[in-house]
């Protein structure tokens, strides 16, 4: 789908969203892809740029050009997959540790784009867009369920979701020192750290709204096996509550600082010899996306996606569970 369009606003289509209006005019044309377009000036409405909210008017003129699909500049590759579940809509898959999930500086190969693009070639061609079917994504060291779109449809209708809090997401994360309760909340505003522009903080003044619900699945001396679900999706979310709560996740290289180390090494010094390698050994953060919920875009079931512990953060809690 590409070329120059002209829309002139029905009064039936008065007051409603410039990119749904679009969208429903033009066939094959998702919201999202309308948004966007919108938000790059390629559609105007009387000559004028808008944003993709813009209330139209009756005898608005809308015009606008879609360009041709882009072309990916990388390529698949036979990179193995873990995949939970699949249809012509969706695939659902459980990220391995130490892999991205698409192509940036310094990752233009063997991330998770180039093996979708292997195993499901036509993702190539969903709205033409860099990350193509990815509407969430998992730090490159934290493993576990990720829904990808197959299609343009159901990349629209899972982004909406996304957006809208309505899919829910529960992981199991390995943290440092006793936690103060069985249950709670973390309520602080994640943005950008205001010296690391690598890291983010909850002391910012740019923060945004971030919420994690927690509650205890396990406790051993100076650690404790916590269940997580997320009600935003900030940046390394959990990473940054965790840690703003004195309570690190083990493994994390970023936001376990030494200040917050030193006042658990007493506790630690306490375990075995085996323990404390597993500990030194452990090369990322202990933090697994266990559970996805979701409706399917297509079929409109609620489903819900598990994917198990890696080997090594279960090889860990093991060890716990043992000397504990």
């Amino acid at each position: 789908m590409n070329g120059d369009f002209t829309i002139i606003v029905e009064e039936s289509d008065a007051g409603r969203r410039l990119d749904t209006v679009v969208a429903a005019r033009l066939s094959d044309c998702s919201r999202s892809l309308a948004a966007t377009l919108v938000a790059n000036q390629n559609i105007l409405v009387d000559q004028q740029p808008k944003k993709p909210g813009y209330r139209i008017k009756s005898g608005d003129r809308i015009e606008g050009h879609i360009p041709a699909a882009e072309l990916v500049d990388y390529g698949p590759e036979p990179i193995p997959l873990h995949i939970l579940y699949q249809d012509s809509h969706i695939i659902v898959l459980n990220k391995q540790p130490g892999i991205v999930v698409h192509p940036a500086p310094g990752h233009s190969s063997g991330t998770l784009v180039n093996a979708l693009l292997f195993h499901c070639p036509d993702l190539g061609a969903i709205g033409g867009q860099i990350r193509p079917g990815i509407v969430h994504r998992l730090d490159k060291d934290t493993t576990g369920t990720m829904v990808v779109a197959k299609n343009a449809d159901a990349q629209e209708e899972l982004s909406r979701q996304f957006k809208a809090r309505e899919v829910q997401k529960k992981y199991l994360a390995l943290v440092y020192g006793d936690m103060p309760s069985e249950t709670g909340e973390i309520n602080l505003p994640i943005g950008r750290h205001p010296v690391d522009r690598k890291r983010m903080s909850t002391t910012t003044r740019k923060g945004r709204t971030a919420e994690t619900a927690w509650k205890v699945r396990e406790r051993w001396d100076g650690f404790s096996l916590v269940e997580l679900n997320l009600k935003t999706g900030r940046t390394h979310q959990i990473r940054v509550h965790c840690a703003a709560i004195g309570h690190p996740v083990v493994g994390d290289p970023v936001y376990r600082t030494r200040k917050l180390f030193a006042g658990l090494k007493y506790k630690l010094s306490n375990h075995p010899a085996p323990i404390m390698a597993a500990l030194k050994s452990a090369g990322r953060q202990q933090l697994h996306a266990w559970q996805l919920g979701l409706t399917h875009p297509n079929s409109e079931k609620y489903m819900t996606f598990e994917a198990p512990l890696p080997v090594d953060m279960d090889g860990l809690i093991d060890q716990l569970r043992g000397n504990g």
